[in-house]
């Protein structure tokens, strides 16, 4: 397996758990519906265990373009493979969405309320308020790779480079998620990954659902620099502190 691979699988089976809880709680007629917060927040934290597992030992499984830039910004990842990368990373999000949605189409089709169809595919703020939204997805991104360049001890075949989530172990990054959705993750869904709200969000403009509204693309930026700016702040703050 490829690095460029191991990130399409990764994230492929982040989203597919991920988005999947999502589904689980808040479609109509599912068996964990109306089961909540905790139930989502856990389900995303062991969605990114899985990811982890999965992608660490061939690509280091960043699994976020936040992650990766924040690395790169930080001099732990060579920038030319960041588009690979970010790249591999979309791609497994938008299959990892469109699984989710095959999965459950009769159960989209059975929810009338179209924010809920779209909930699971991407995030959206409790309350609209731009500018306070961009800064949710900003700390929240900020905890995580601030956190991830701290934990520097694993190494990719013969690198010495802390290379992603992987440098963490696939528990303790899993932990990491779950607090920061506990947190920090109330205000704006806590997508701290552009390729986690961007991938899902094409999917749902793309797909057939009954009763479908808008995938509200006037939102979709905060979810994406939010993160970045957030994994280039903590990558600033690394350095200065190094």
């Amino acid at each position: 397996m490829t690095a460029f691979t191991a990130e399409i699988i990764g994230t492929f089976l982040l989203i597919l758990m991920g988005c999947g809880v999502n589904a689980n709680v808040v479609l109509e007629g599912t068996k964990g519906q109306n089961s909540g917060w905790i139930v989502i927040t856990t389900g995303w934290a062991l969605a990114v265990f899985v990811g982890v597992v999965v992608s660490t030992p061939y690509s280091g499984a960043h699994l976020n373009p936040a992650v990766t830039v924040g690395l790169a910004a930080a001099g732990e990842f060579p920038w030319q493979q960041a588009p690979s990368y970010i790249l591999a990373q979309l791609l497994g999000a938008l299959a990892g969405a469109l699984g989710v949605w095959l999965m459950h189409k009769d159960h989209f089709n059975r929810t009338a309320e179209p924010g809920m169809q779209l909930g699971v595919f991407s995030t959206s703020p409790a309350i609209r308020n731009p500018a306070l939204n961009l800064l949710g997805e900003g700390l929240g991104t900020f905890v995580l790779v601030f956190t991830v360049l701290y934990f520097s001890d694993a190494t990719l075949g013969d690198s010495q480079t802390v290379i992603g989530l992987g440098s963490l172990g696939a528990l303790p990054v899993a932990l990491l998620v779950w607090g920061i959705g506990l947190s920090l993750g109330g205000t704006t869904g806590y997508a701290i990954n552009p390729a986690r709200d961007l991938g899902p969000r094409i999917i749902h403009y793309l797909v057939p659902i009954k009763g479908k509204g808008s995938s509200q693309w006037g939102y979709s930026w905060v979810p994406v620099v939010g993160p970045v700016a957030g994994a280039t702040v903590a990558a600033l703050l690394y350095l200065a502190l190094s």
